[in-house]
C-alpha cells in the first residue's frame, strides 16, 4: 500500500479537504486491511508519479492539528486517476466536470463551532465516566 496515495484519497474524500491527523490513522488502518485490492490500486496510482513526496512536493498542508489536501494535490491526485479512452463523448463530460465550480470550504466560524461542540460531547463524556468509574 502506498500511504501516501492513501492519505490524499482520505483527504479528497472530507467535505472541507481537512481531516485531524487521528481520523487520517484511523482511516488508513481500515484500508490498510481491508484486503490486497486498495494496495494494489495504491500501488498502481503512485506508478504514476514516482518520486511522489505529498509535503515536499505541497500538496498537502499541515494545519492545526491536521492535514488539508492543497489544489495542487487534487490536480495531481485527478492526474493519477485519469484514464485515457477513446470515446470523445466520455472525453467531453469529463472537461464538463473539471469545469464544473467546486464548492467553497466551510466558513471558520461553522468549523469552529463544530469543534467546539465536538469539545463538549467529549468533556460530557469523560464527566460520565468519571461519574460511573466512583
Amino acid at each position: 500500500m502506498n500511504l501516501q496515495v492513501t492519505v490524499l484519497k482520505i483527504l479528497v474524500s472530507y467535505p472541507d479537504r481537512f481531516a485531524l491527523v487521528a481520523d487520517l490513522n484511523r482511516h488508513v488502518a481500515i484500508l490498510a486491511t481491508s484486503g490486497p485490492e486498495w494496495a494494489e490500486r495504491t500501488k498502481r496510482l503512485a506508478a504514476r508519479v514516482p518520486g511522489l513526496d505529498i509535503f515536499s512536493d505541497g500538496l498537502v498542508e499541515r494545519q492545526n492539528g491536521g492535514w488539508m489536501i492543497a489544489v495542487k494535490g487534487r490536480a495531481v491526485l485527478e492526474s493519477m486517476e485519469a484514464r485515457r479512452s477513446e470515446d470523445p463523448m466520455v472525453e467531453k463530460v469529463a472537461i464538463e466536470a473539471a469545469a464544473a465550480p467546486v464548492p467553497g470550504l466551510p466558513q471558520p466560524m461553522e468549523r469552529a463551532k463544530r469543534r467546539r461542540e465536538c469539545r463538549q460531547r467529549r468533556r460530557e463524556a469523560r464527566e460520565r465516566a468519571r461519574a460511573h468509574a466512583s
